[in-house]
Parts: structure tokens; C-alpha cells; sequence
């Protein structure tokens, strides 16, 4: 007989992971609707000897709203480097410490990540209570490509250091997902479709709160829409799609591997041919096989 997975004996693992002595628990919390946190993540906090968090005044709003009162303790980007070993220290000590930010995923653009890599160093034992993303919720909501996507956090404010970004990010062939500014976003936009072209993307702010809303379209017309519009008011998220595939003619592409197999290998034509055109590397090389055993064949004639 095949071992038994039934839920009952996952539920008992996942007790014993939690309440063991000594646990750094990464909480995800709602990025806006206090109705989104976890059942799981409610436990937690509340067995939580200490609560780290970005700002003590926005964590307090989460935890009134919960009926739950426990110690907290300021953990950001500016006092991170001196709270880090007292935090770990309280792990080591055998405390449950709950690490969350002000609003979604810990780690997702805060200070988190030094802890966890310092803890897991050390040996100490990290959980996870996932729960509300952004970026996620945008890739989601923005009816563009899911299957591959990329995070690029918060883009540079300046012109220069942004189109940098914006191009490093955009040689990946998968939807590209971005934080924004209000004041930026149009900027930021224009810079997309400098750098990109004029792919489709959408635009979400306020997700899960009241005024939720996701625009949706061509980069020109998003840019034209905020143009008029004004900044929109909120968090913001920036989804932009993945290069669209053109069309291009067996015969172009055969003239495009002939031109490159005068002076590449079948390997370096193949991979040229397949970056310009879109086309999969894999046909691209088969074809590529094909023409210089056709073009062997005319020279035997």
C-alpha cells in the first residue's frame, strides 16, 4: 500500500513546523482590503512574541482591526543593519518573531531579504504565511502573458538610469511587471515605449481597495490617456507585455540565414535569425540544416 497524503496529516506537519521554538515567520498582509489576510496569518501574529515591521503606525491599523495586541518593533531600509542581529538574536533565543511589511509579500521590494539570508546562514528556521501580492494580483488582472513574467521593483527615477532598467529587463522575452509613481508614471510610460515600442500593457492601481481600477491597452494610449488624465491617484503597477511575434516569410527568413551562414557557424546564424525574426531557435537551426544541405546538394549536381 502507497503511504497516505491525506490533508489531516499535512495539517499536523505544518503545526509542528509552526510551533516549533525559534521561527522568523515571514506574514504577507493585504495590500489594502484588511479582509484579504489570512485565517493562518491571524494565528500567527497573534502567538508572535515580537512583530517586526516597516512602520509600527500602519502595522497598528491591521492589528486593531484584529483585535490583537503584541509587541512591535520598527524594521526598515534606515535601521535595518542595527536591528538585524537583535532580531536574529531573539529568533536564536528560541522567540517566534513575525516579520511584515506595510502592506503584501515581505522581501517584495523592502529589507526583508538580508534577514532571511542572515538567518538562514545562521541555521535558524524561517516560515512563510504567503497571502496578498501586488505585482501578482496586477499580472492577473492585466489579461497580458503569465506563463513567463519578470519583476523589476521600483524603476530608477532618473531618464537615464530608467531607460537602463527598462532595457536590461525588456531583452527578457516575458511580461515585464513594475512599481510606479504617481508623479512618474507618465514619464515612466514614455520611457517603456522608447526603450520597448509600442507594446500592450495596463496600468492598476488601488487594488483590492475601493476605486480599484486597471487600464488596459497600447503604451501611446495609455501615455495619452494619463496626458489628459493627470497622475492617478493611489499605489501603482506597471504590467507590459512580452515582444509580439511578427510574421516574417519563409522566404525572408531563408534570405536573413543564407546572409548570416556566409560568415556565422549554423549555431550562431540560427541563434541571429531567431533573435531578429522571433521565430523559435530550434526551427530556426533546423531550417538553418536544411539550406546548407540543399545548397550541398546543387554544388554535387
Amino acid at each position: 500500500m502507497k503511504p497516505s497524503h491525506s490533508p489531516v496529516g499535512s495539517k499536523r506537519t505544518e503545526k509542528r513546523a509552526d510551533s516549533a521554538a525559534g521561527v522568523l515567520g515571514l506574514v504577507a498582509t493585504p495590500i489594502g482590503n484588511l479582509g484579504d489576510i489570512t485565517a493562518r496569518a491571524l494565528d500567527w501574529l497573534k502567538s508572535a512574541d515580537l512583530i517586526a515591521c516597516e512602520d509600527s503606525r500602519v502595522t497598528q491599523v491591521l492589528l486593531r482591526h484584529a483585535g490583537i495586541e503584541r509587541p512591535l518593533v520598527s524594521y526598515h531600509d534606515h535601521n535595518a543593519d542595527a536591528m538585524r542581529p537583535k532580531l536574529l538574536a531573539r529568533v536564536a533565543a528560541g522567540e517566534r518573531v513575525a516579520l511584515v511589511s506595510d502592506a503584501g509579500t515581505p522581501l517584495i521590494s523592502d529589507p526583508g531579504y538580508k534577514l532571511v539570508r542572515d538567518a538562514i546562514a545562521a541555521g535558524l528556521h524561517v516560515t512563510m504565511l504567503p497571502g496578498p501580492s501586488a505585482p501578482l494580483m496586477a499580472l492577473a488582472l492585466s489579461g497580458l502573458p503569465t506563463d513567463r513574467f519578470l519583476f523589476g521593483g521600483f524603476l530608477p527615477p532618473k531618464p537615464g538610469a530608467r531607460r537602463r532598467a527598462i532595457e536590461e529587463a525588456g531583452r527578457a522575452p516575458v511580461t515585464l511587471i513594475f512599481f510606479e509613481t504617481a508623479p512618474r508614471l507618465v514619464d515612466s510610460l514614455a520611457d517603456l515605449q522608447a526603450v520597448l515600442g509600442d507594446r500592450p500593457a495596463a496600468v492598476a492601481r488601488e487594488l483590492t481597495k475601493m476605486f480599484e481600477e486597471v487600464r488596459r491597452g497600447r503604451l501611446s494610449e495609455l501615455i495619452a490617456h494619463y496626458d489628459e488624465a493627470g497622475p492617478p491617484k493611489g499605489e501603482i503597477v506597471v504590467v507590459v507585455g512580452p515582444p509580439e511575434e511578427v510574421e516574417v516569410a519563409t522566404e525572408d527568413v531563408d534570405t536573413m540565414l543564407r546572409r548570416a551562414l556566409a560568415t556565422m557557424s549554423v549555431k550562431d546564424a540560427a541563434a541571429t535569425v531567431s533573435a531578429a525574426t522571433g521565430k523559435p531557435k530550434r526551427e530556426i537551426y533546423a531550417r538553418a540544416l536544411q539550406l546548407g544541405a540543399l545548397e550541398l546538394g546543387k554544388g554535387g549536381a
